[in-house]
This record gives C-alpha cells, sequence and structure tokens, in this order.
C-alpha cells in the first residue's frame, strides 16, 4: 500500500460577534481536506493527514522519521510551519532543518506534492515563503517573489498539454472550470513537464507540472484540492479522485 502524508489543509478562524451594545469572540476550526481524505481512501491509498497546528512539531526530524512514507503533500501550508519548530521558537535551540530535510529525502527517492492555495508556493501577500527554499529547488516550478494568486471568478477549464501522461490516466470527458490558481514558472530541466495548463485568457499559466529530482518526483498541482479554487461541480466530478489518485501514484513511482 502507498503511504502518504499530507501535511496542512486545515486552519482556525478567530470571530467577533457584535449584539447591539454587546459581543463575544468564537473560534472556529476548518479543514479543506475532507472529500480529499474520503476518495483517496476508496482509492485504497493510506493517507494520514498532519494538520497545520500539529506539523510545527510533529513534522519529522530526521530521515528516518519519513521513511514510512512513499509520498509527502503539502497543502496550503507556509514554510514557516516547520522552520519554527517550538525548540527554537520557544527555546532558542537547534533543529535540524526540515525543509531541506524534504529536499534530501525526495532526492534519495521520495514523493513530492505541492497543492495550491493561500499558503503554498508563495502565497497571499508573498507570506508561505516557499521562494528559494529547498522544497522549491525540489520542485518542477520555481515561485514568484511576490504574492503569486491568480484569482479567475469568471472560471477557467484547464487545457490537456500531455494527454497521454499517466495523472491524466482513466479521466475522460469535460474538465469542470476552477477559480484560481498560484502563479509559477515551469523549470527548464530535462524531465520536466508540464500536463495542464490554464487558457490563453489566463496567459496559459501551467496547472499541473510533474518532474523528477534526484532518485525521487515531483508534482506541482497550483489549484486547491477544495473550495474555495475548486466549486463543487469540481468536487463533485468522478475525475476528482482519479486526478489526486493519479497524482500520488505517479509520484510514489520511483
Amino acid at each position: 500500500m502507498t503511504n502518504v502524508l499530507l501535511v496542512g489543509e486545515s486552519w482556525v478562524s478567530a470571530a467577533t460577534h457584535f449584539k447591539g451594545f454587546d459581543q463575544f469572540g468564537s473560534v472556529t476550526f476548518h479543514t479543506g481536506a475532507k472529500q480529499f481524505l474520503s476518495d483517496m481512501k476508496d482509492a485504497g491509498l493510506n493517507v494520514t493527514n498532519m494538520q497545520a497546528h500539529e506539523a510545527a512539531e510533529a513534522f519529522p526530524t530526521t530521515l528516518e522519521g519519513l521513511s514510512d512514507y512513499d509520498v509527502i503533500i503539502l497543502s496550503d501550508i507556509g514554510a514557516n510551519t516547520l522552520l519554527l519548530h517550538p525548540d527554537v521558537w520557544l527555546r532558542g535551540e537547534r533543529v535540524a532543518n526540515r525543509i531541506a530535510l524534504i529536499e534530501e529525502w525526495t532526492r534519495k527517492g521520495g514523493g513530492l506534492i505541492m497543492i495550491g492555495g493561500y499558503f503554498s508556493f508563495q502565497g497571499i501577500d508573498g507570506r508561505a515563503r516557499w521562494h528559494k527554499t529547498a522544497v522549491e529547488k525540489a520542485l518542477p516550478v520555481t515561485c514568484l517573489p511576490s504574492d503569486d494568486r491568480l484569482e479567475i471568478p469568471e472560471g477557467a477549464k484547464p487545457v490537456v498539454k500531455a494527454p497521454d501522461h499517466p495523472i491524466l490516466s482513466g479521466i475522460t470527458g469535460d474538465w469542470p472550470y476552477l477559480l484560481g490558481v498560484n502563479e509559477v514558472e515551469q523549470k527548464t530541466e530535462p524531465g520536466i513537464e508540464c500536463v495542464l495548463e490554464l487558457p490563453e485568457a489566463q496567459r496559459s499559466l501551467p496547472l499541473l507540472v510533474t518532474g523528477q529530482h534526484g532518485e525521487g518526483r515531483t508534482v506541482a498541482w497550483t489549484s486547491d484540492m477544495s473550495e474555495h479554487w475548486l466549486p463543487p461541480a469540481f468536487l463533485a466530478w468522478p475525475g476528482y479522485k482519479t486526478l489526486f489518485a493519479n497524482m500520488i501514484h505517479w509520484a510514489a513511482a520511483r
């Protein structure tokens, strides 16, 4: 069985409610991975979701700690979460650089996938901060140095560039529209392939890019795995499960 570590795809919202003279606060936990996790389980994949608030401390600090996984997926989680282990942030102690660790793990045969979102690639206001990191070195794309979000409120349907790529196996019919991506630049090294891109109206920007890093495989999917960039029609589309399961299977094949 293919073992996958999904890191991120959760957040907490704080709100203040005003009722006349009075007010009170509330905190709500959210996750965007429910359908993804359910569909990947149905596809026979063993996915562990390390949520964003857990990752700062729980993400492994050694290659041995990552050895149980065939694929690591980084989804909507910024570089700071992995750079600022509590021992560093709270106690001023040294800890292994886990971003460099991911690059080494990939180079030695791991499968690395980054999925888009407000804290993926460079993210909102540039705060995801994956640009010029070791993870960016491993990915088949380069991050922009600033806010890289492309909101597409009118919707845009993916354009197939490599119809014979294994990630598109079993996907038929029209693609549903999506509502946004992170803008990236495809690298030019041998073995890097753009599988899907946006229409000309969105400058034919990369949407799905695959590549090789050392002995490992890497994938960049620049849109989301859930709302809002993937609308309900995309999530309900039969190809949703096939697309993401194929990404994982391809990345796991060293």
